[in-house]
């Protein structure tokens, strides 16, 4: 397979940080698979497309709030999304490790060869769980922290042992993912602003007022 020159530049700078992850990846395999290996699986499912952030933002839009949170984490994963899967990956069309390495080839195969289509770079996994959880951090203050790192490194550590994806990847795909968090949470607060200054607007008055809880009632009135 020919590289480009951009995953050529990727595999020289990176091999050796690389290999060394993938390699203790790989014995954690052999002396914890049994137990490692439905996991991981089970985190890079809730992790598929980003949909888990999708809900979460729609859930949190539904109510005034939290729909800051839900509008700036909407945005975050639309943006690495598209940074990620609509520029990134086709600009620097990395193959996956087990595509191009036979070592790692050998390494997939022993957990279990698990089905992965697309480019390797970056992880559009993980710029999902960073963009998501980093906008949370934003939107909703600093609780978020420790949650936010433990989703984002149970991500990594999933696509790094399920060898779908070089370590230099998901760490390219950890700050993506946080630059397009920053980047949706400025937008947000432009957004909140603009709506706020011409709250005497009916639609205005409406996204900032909606509240899903006066549907069960019927009796939902615009506080403007």
């Amino acid at each position: 397979m020919e590289l480009t020159a951009a995953a050529l530049s990727l595999n020289s700078i990176f091999a050796a940080y690389d290999e060394a992850i993938l390699g203790l990846m790989h014995r954690l395999a052999v002396s914890l698979g049994v137990v490692l290996t439905p996991l991981c699986r089970l985190i890079t499912l809730l992790g598929e497309e980003g949909l888990i952030f999708f809900a979460a933002a729609i859930a949190l839009m539904l109510f005034p709030r939290t729909r800051k949170a839900g509008v700036c984490m909407f945005g975050a994963v639309c943006c690495g999304a598209l940074i990620t899967n609509i520029i990134l990956k086709d600009m620097i069309a990395r193959p996956r490790p087990f595509q191009t390495v036979p070592l790692y080839r050998e390494f997939w195969t022993y957990i279990g060869a698990p089905a992965e289509d697309g480019y390797s770079f970056p992880s559009g996994h993980v710029t999902a769980a960073a963009a998501g959880m980093v906008s949370l951090c934003l939107s909703r203050g600093r609780k978020w922290v420790l949650p936010a790192v433990v989703w984002v490194l149970l991500m990594a550590f999933s696509r790094n042992y399920l060898m779908a994806h070089y370590p230099s990847d998901v760490l390219c795909a950890a700050v993506i993912g946080t630059i397009s968090a920053f980047i949706a949470w400025g937008i947000t607060k432009l957004i909140f602003r603009l709506l706020k200054e011409h709250d005497d607007k009916p639609f205005c008055a409406f996204v900032l007022d909606f509240d899903l809880r006066y549907l069960r009632d019927y009796t939902y009135k615009g506080k403007h």
